[in-house]
């Protein structure tokens, strides 16, 4: 299933996209293959400039850190491939583990939620095996040192 994930984000990168918005609920686990939805927030081509406006951060489990940062500091950020990478990782601990990647208080405000992204205030990633390695490197809080597409896409064939 995670393969399948993978796939799904690969082929948005591969066109030059980034999601901006990866979670679990936006992939759709079929039969055949997996499907990635909710393009909403998704960044890459020509967007009509009545239909853009800025990006204002996702859902904070699984927002980069430097998205987090950014929309602390700015009010908003720019999504990445890279940042992808942190939320499919992210995605995939909280699937495999039930635990989200950074710790904060349950009913804390989303203020101080990006905050403990934006620090890195992470768990220790515990899923089994090589997944556990690979999901590790993939929500590094430095945004040049997850793998790429390609990369978590070969670890986990």
């Amino acid at each position: 299933m995670a393969l399948g994930c993978v796939e799904a984000l690969a082929e948005l990168h591969v066109r030059g996209w980034a999601h901006g918005d990866v979670q679990p609920a936006h992939f759709i686990i079929g039969p055949v293959r997996t499907h990635l939805i909710d393009l909403a927030l998704a960044r890459g081509g020509q967007v009509p400039e009545s239909y853009d406006f800025p990006f204002r951060g996702c859902l904070v489990h699984y927002e980069a850190p430097e998205i987090a940062r950014s929309v602390l500091d700015i009010g908003e950020a720019e999504p990445t491939q890279e940042a992808d990478i942190y939320a499919l990782g992210a995605s995939l601990l909280i699937s495999a583990t039930g635990w989200r990647s950074v710790e904060y208080p349950d009913d804390a405000p989303r203020a101080v939620q990006r905050e403990a992204v934006a620090n890195g205030r992470r768990r220790p990633v515990k899923a089994p095996g090589e997944l556990g390695d690979l999901v590790d490197a993939m929500l590094s809080h430095a945004p040049e040192d997850r793998p790429t597409i390609d990369e978590v896409g070969k670890a986990l064939s």
